[in-house]
């Protein structure tokens, strides 16, 4: 397998293994844990903080890639990431012993691909509706399938264990479970479409929310039966850039999906009334909560208004994104005292607009998140930055600034 990486990027890649392994083995990242495990253990001590850059990879990924062959670039680009929040940004990113990967999975929702035309700068895109009448064209969503190819998870673990497997063994870890149906529906449908389907041809829409849901479960059950299911503890990813931390699954050994992780959100119906959300949404979602052991939700949606009647039912709800969107105070009223993680994603303009970074401005408005988080169960992220415009001492500061502020205005 080493035959496809050549002497110079094989040495460039051990050099960053045997990184991550020193910086996995302090005592700095020791500490990073507890607070991970206080999280996961219902222990309100010391919030963790992150800058994500899943939005500006080019500044921090790829602009620090130096392997020349594909291959060696495609891994070398995985250990960067992994090393991003600790090396750059001294944030609280845990980090593994290990080089993980996750199984090679094609998941298809729908018997159609969406027609999206990207924008040339920045993340924008614009949908070309495949469907355009709901009620005329639904046969044309069926056909969805998934495929999980074992020989491709298990070349690329035998690459990277040739590489370095001496200094961090391959390990294969299991995302959380999604679910998600709104998302890509609207991805073929367009918004309008999609909001009009509603009063036009609910029927219908039933229909295919019930034929997207019924996939997934076909694809849990597939899990279950071919063994293909892995514990979901301590640093192993959930969706919208998370950490399975958690003391109630298994850590040994996973049979059912109820034993692992999973992951919903309709950022999509978030203008929809919550009763709507509750014809049209909730039911099938919560076929699928039933089918997971422990639930994170949300995306930018807002949560605050379908809380109430909806979020609140799922007694295994452990983390819930709080966006700028929603009623921050309000989402900490319902949260406060709870065993349900309050997963903040402040407003990401005061790091990514232009200019010196207004510390004063980004102080109060930290002040209200904090404040309004007091009593919950904290995890900050920062999300849906564009840009920190190359500036790693930034992004730095900004975790700095983050961190002084919880310890001025966050009470357990």
């Amino acid at each position: 397998m080493t035959r496809l990486i050549d002497e110079k990027d094989r040495q460039r890649l051990r050099s960053l293994a045997g990184k991550q392994l020193d910086y996995a083995c302090s005592q700095k990242n020791e500490r990073i844990l507890e607070k991970w495990r206080a999280l996961a253990e219902g222990r309100r001590e010391d919030p963790t903080v992150r800058l994500l850059f899943s939005n500006f990879t080019d500044e921090v990924v790829y602009s620090r890639l130096k392997c020349t062959g594909k291959e060696a670039r495609a891994i070398e680009a995985r250990l960067i990431s992994t090393l991003v929040g600790r090396e750059l940004f001294d944030d609280d990113t845990p980090l593994s012993p290990t080089y993980d990967i996750s199984r090679s999975v094609r998941f298809r929702l729908f018997g159609l691909q969406p027609r999206l035309t990207r924008s040339q700068t920045g993340k924008g895109f614009h949908i070309e509706p495949v469907i355009t009448d709901l009620a005329e064209q639904a046969d044309r969503l069926r056909g969805g399938s998934f495929e999980v190819d074992e020989e491709d998870t298990r070349k690329r673990a035998e690459l990277a264990d040739s590489l370095f497997g001496d200094l961090l063994p391959v390990r294969l870890v299991l995302p959380s479970l999604t679910g998600a149906i709104t998302n890509p529906l609207v991805h073929l449908m367009g918004m309008e479409n999609y909001y009009i389907s509603m009063y036009d041809c609910p029927d219908t829409l039933h229909e295919v929310m019930d034929m997207a849901t019924s996939l997934y479960e076909r694809y849990y059950d597939y899990l279950e039966e071919h063994a293909l299911l892995l514990p979901t503890c301590g640093i192993s990813p959930v969706a919208q850039e998370s950490f399975a931390f958690n003391s109630e699954l298994p850590v040994d050994k996973a049979e059912k999906t109820t034993d692992v992780w999973g992951f919903l959100e309709s950022q999509e119906t978030t203008a929809v009334a919550p009763a709507t959300f509750g014809e049209f949404v909730f039911p099938y979602q919560d076929r699928l909560v039933r089918r997971y052991g422990l639930l994170s939700y949300g995306c930018c949606e807002r949560v605050d208004a379908i809380w109430p009647d909806y979020l609140s039912r799922w007694k295994n709800l452990r983390k819930l994104s709080v966006s700028p969107f929603n009623d921050e105070a309000l989402v900490g009223e319902y949260l406060r005292g709870s065993n349900v993680v309050y997963y903040s994603k402040p407003r990401a303009e005061y790091v990514t607009a232009p200019g010196p970074m207004d510390e004063q401005a980004l102080r109060k408005y930290f002040k209200g998140v904090f404040e309004a988080s007091s009593g919950c169960l904290l995890e900050v992220a920062q999300r849906e930055v564009g840009t920190i415009y190359g500036d790693y001492e930034r992004g730095r500061r900004y975790v700095e600034i983050a961190k002084e502020c919880i310890a001025e205005y966050w009470k357990p």
